[in-house]
């Protein structure tokens, strides 16, 4: 994508300095700065943080954390270990655990002098493998996207609702639910997207609506809540949300809040669709609700927001009354028997057809 005219990827290799550049979302909207990884450590840090988020980039930088770790020390051992801590930093999102699997499965017939060089190819290769898979995602959802505009008698605009940031910074480049909106804009269909701002870290609010706004695509943030009013009142014709994990029968953990907006579109008739790449298919798991871990983050993101003043001064503030405890479950689960459909680099599929797609380039 482009920002400023200026193409990136959330994540990429400098050859010149020997690590891993990628933007730093704790600085967005309100700054554009890289964060330079030199080492597992640096890897691990920028992804409990939260400066890269999104399960597909969250992979990507621990592949390149797992590269430059082998820099280092490739032996056995280490090999082990640094996937074990890399594994560690996030439990919900499947497309790490996926990454450091396939990694390991390359990467152990090796002998230490080979695993460096090997590590940061393999590294790349997946960096590519998902744009590509993003890219196709975006292809494959545009049909859900004119046929709304279709059913409207191409009056425009097809209103889209869509919860926490599922665009190219959550991905190396296009992104999952973001990609078929950008594509039906790129080919002059009139879009408009209904942005959560999707409390308490506000990624719909920070980052999708700074995404949309850099590819001019027109876009309101609401409240969280609003999405049901919105639904009852017949401004929204479709949801797109992505996901973090997706098990065999289609149940979909992604950001607090999907419940609530998949029961809103259930109950209003509007079609609830989910995009992701195989790699977020978890196989192994049926139940969602039983089986998906969902990570329980600090109650201070709740408490305490950070923001700009008039004069662009950023200040951290306390929003909660003093004394009170917070809970900050960070994921929850939408059962498949809401999701209208799943788009996917393949396309797309029903929740029964889940378990049969090809997984390239995983293990």
């Amino acid at each position: 994508m482009k920002i400023h005219g200026r193409h990136y990827r959330s994540i990429w290799w400098d050859a010149e300095v020997k690590g891993a550049r990628l933007i730093n979302q704790l600085a967005l909207p309100f700054a554009f700065e890289t964060l330079l990884i030199r080492s597992p450590a640096d890897a691990a840090q920028a992804i409990r943080s939260m400066a890269v988020r999104g399960a597909p980039l969250i992979s990507m930088a621990a592949a390149y954390g797992l590269a430059l770790g082998l820099a280092q020390d490739a032996s056995d051992p280490a090999l082990e270990q640094t996937a074990a801590m890399l594994l560690a930093t996030r439990p919900t999102a499947v497309n790490l655990r996926h990454v450091m699997e396939t990694a390991l499965h390359h990467l152990r017939p090796l002998t230490p002098a080979q695993r460096p060089a090997a590590a940061l190819a393999l590294a790349g290769e997946l960096a590519d493998d998902d744009v590509a898979l993003c890219r196709a995602i975006g292809e494959h959802g545009l049909p859900l996207i004119e046929a709304a505009w279709a059913a409207k008698g191409q009056q425009g605009p097809v209103q889209i609702l869509t919860h926490c940031n599922a665009g190219w910074l959550a991905t190396v480049d296009w992104g999952t639910a973001l990609a078929p909106i950008y594509a039906a804009h790129d080919r002059g269909i009139p879009v408009h997207v209904w942005v959560d701002e999707t409390r308490p870290r506000n990624q719909g609010a920070l980052l999708t609506a700074l995404e949309l706004g850099w590819h001019g695509v027109p876009h309101t943030v609401v409240a969280d809540n609003a999405g049901g009013h919105l639904m009852q009142r017949g401004q929204v014709d479709l949801c797109l949300v992505g996901a973090d994990r997706v098990t065999r029968r289609g149940d979909t953990a992604n950001k607090i809040g999907t419940y609530l907006k998949a029961l809103a579109a259930f109950d209003n008739g509007i079609g609830f669709h989910v995009a992701l790449p195989t790699p977020t298919l978890d196989l192994r798991i049926d139940d969602g609700v039983r089986d998906i871990p969902i990570e329980e983050r600090s109650g201070d993101e709740l408490l305490w927001v950070t923001g700009q003043d008039a004069a662009q001064r950023s200040h951290t503030v306390r929003i909660v009354a003093p004394g009170s405890a917070a809970a900050n479950p960070a994921f929850d689960v939408t059962p498949a028997r809401l999701i209208r459909s799943y788009i996917t680099e393949h396309g797309i599929v029903d929740a029964a057809q889940l378990a049969q797609l090809p997984r390239r380039g995983l293990v």
